[in-house]
């Protein structure tokens, strides 16, 4: 059955018919017959407008990544998706489902290049440069088939984002429209029996297994924790995985103490990485066999094929591992004595060596309820938290991964806390990168996102800064900054601030932040602070 309606219409009711209940975006005059139709809907539906469209991108990989459910942006075409462009690069790295819903130019006028407002030439080829999946809807009756198949390509294969642009004469033009129900539910590949009865012989004879986990694990923890426990295999999480396997856990270590049993291991299970640190840097050999599980085929193209390559999602290929380690597995003591000794020792010599940024990152964990957020940006604090602030749940540690992108903190909390109404979120920002998008204190105060977000100032790139100084005899530049007051800066938005010098003056700060329920933001000027590097940057060891 079809009924008349707006290329809009259209669209907005395909894309809610999916489950999507909040919509990040700017308007314009190439996507007003989409808001329109999301003003109008019958179901409410929570639009959230930002003053840039990094900002509303941002939030969408927000949402995207602290859920596991697609996060929803609008942008005009030409800047408002070039804008959006590093929030898409970085939901394609960090694994995130995010759908971009862009605008174009009129369907006769595209890369004709007549200048047509906000034209550039063949926006769908960098969409699909940025995207794992784009296309272009030509009509109104288009539509539903292809929000279909958009989010078919979310929930199937690697998680990635994907993006559908659309004209506005299209939008604007009536036509009849068969409307489809969404799809209840997706098909996964099936793990190979045979691939996985040799990971499990080779796992479950080994005497000192090690599991690297990324983000392609992050719905997969339970399953995760059955193996990591039928081998007594300690689980280090990448930082875009923190979580996964509880940080208290005894098996759920960092990767500064994984390397340190990188030596010594003799299988290794990796699930949902890239692998990218054990492999490049860490060092391989004959002697240590790699199986992997990962949704993504294409990862095993990349460095040294592993003997066992399950093309699977990581939950299923998990859940057949462990049935087919029960009856290979080889009797193993428990490690809990071991692991937590070396957890101990570790965190000592973060202690020692990272004394001011671990002083403040305990005071975070200690304050941060257990099921709140904790959301990073490139800082020196945030380069600690890698391994020195522990994570209990996963998806409750958002990071950029390899994006590393400036700016990325502070909206894309605050697209978790529009996630999670009533929970707490904090953001990490320098003074550097909190610029970048600080005029979101505006939205944060308008859509009562409560997120409070420190904003670490030191005048200066900090990490570019020290990198000059120690590469170039000493000569730095083009890194220093000149900062406006933040406290009366974010006071001027409407948000509630607070400075804090010391970390007891920080507890008493957040303390009250986060308990005030409303927009926050503390201002806390920090020194020079000792090189986190030599914790991430490992040496090989074989």
């Amino acid at each position: 059955m079809t009924e008349r309606m707006t290329g809009g219409e259209a669209l907005a009711r395909s894309v809610l018919a999916h489950g999507v209940d909040t919509v990040f975006g700017l308007p314009g005059g190439q996507t007003y017959g989409l808001f329109d139709a999301l003003a109008q809907h019958e179901r409410p539906v929570e639009v959230i407008n930002s003053r840039h469209e990094q900002g509303v991108a941002y939030m969408a990989l927000g949402y995207a990544a602290s859920t596991g459910r697609p996060g929803v942006f609008s942008v005009v075409p030409g800047p408002g998706v070039l804008n959006a462009g590093s929030a898409l690069v970085t939901a394609y790295a960090t694994n995130s489902r995010v759908l971009c819903l862009a605008g174009q130019v009129p369907s006769q006028h595209i890369d004709q290049g007549w200048g047509m407002l906000h034209e550039i030439h063949d926006q769908l080829g960098i969409l699909r440069r940025l995207t794992k999946w784009a296309e272009r809807i030509p009509s109104g009756g288009d539509a539903p088939e292809m929000v279909a198949e958009a989010f078919r390509q979310l929930h199937t294969g690697r998680a990635l984002p994907v993006a559908l642009e659309m004209s506005p004469d299209v939008m604007e033009g009536d036509c009849e429209v068969a409307l489809l129900e969404p799809a209840s539910s997706y098909e996964m590949s099936a793990p190979d029996p045979d691939a996985v009865k040799e990971a499990a012989r080779i796992l479950g004879s080994a005497r000192n297994p090690i599991i690297i986990a990324g983000g392609g694990a992050l719905d997969a923890g339970a399953e995760l924790k059955r193996v990591a426990e039928m081998l007594q295999a300690p689980v280090a999480a990448n930082f875009n995985a923190k979580g996964v396997v509880d940080e208290r856990h005894y098996l759920g270590i960092n990767l500064p103490a994984a390397h340190a049993l990188w030596a010594d291991a003799d299988a290794v299970l990796a699930v949902g990485t890239r692998f990218t640190e054990p492999e490049l840097e860490w060092g391989l050999d004959d002697g240590l066999p790699v199986v992997r599980l990962e949704a993504d085929d294409s990862a095993f193209d990349r460095g040294r094929a592993p003997p066992v390559a399950g093309g699977a999602g990581a939950g299923a290929g998990l859940t057949d591992l462990a049935d087919s380690l029960e009856g290979v597995n080889r009797k193993r003591e428990s490690r809990k004595k071991e692991l937590l000794g070396l957890k101990r020792r570790f965190q000592k010599d973060f202690e020692r060596n990272n004394a001011p940024q671990l002083a403040v990152l305990n005071v975070v964990r200690d304050e941060l309820p257990e099921d709140g957020f904790l959301v990073d940006e490139v800082t020196q604090m945030a380069y600690t938290s890698w391994f020195a602030f522990p994570s209990y749940r996963a998806r409750h540690y958002i990071s950029s991964n390899f994006q590393g992108n400036l700016g990325y903190g502070y909206p894309t909390a605050l697209g978790v806390q529009a996630a999670h109404r009533g929970r707490k979120v904090v953001a990490f920002a320098g003074d550097g990168g909190f610029l970048y998008a600080g005029a979101e204190m505006a939205t944060a105060k308008r859509h009562g996102l409560n997120v409070v977000v420190i904003v670490f100032s030191n005048d200066g790139y900090g990490n570019v800064r020290r990198d000059q100084a120690q590469r170039y005899s000493g000569r730095v530049f083009a890194s220093g900054l000149t900062n406006p007051d933040f406290k009366a800066m974010a006071e001027s938005f409407g948000l509630e601030a607070w400075r804090a010098r010391t970390p007891e003056e920080l507890r008493k700060a957040l303390r009250e932040a986060l308990k005030a329920d409303a927009p926050g933001l503390i201002e806390m000027p920090v020194s020079e602070m000792p090189s986190p590097w030599p914790y991430i940057l490992l040496p090989r060891v074989r």
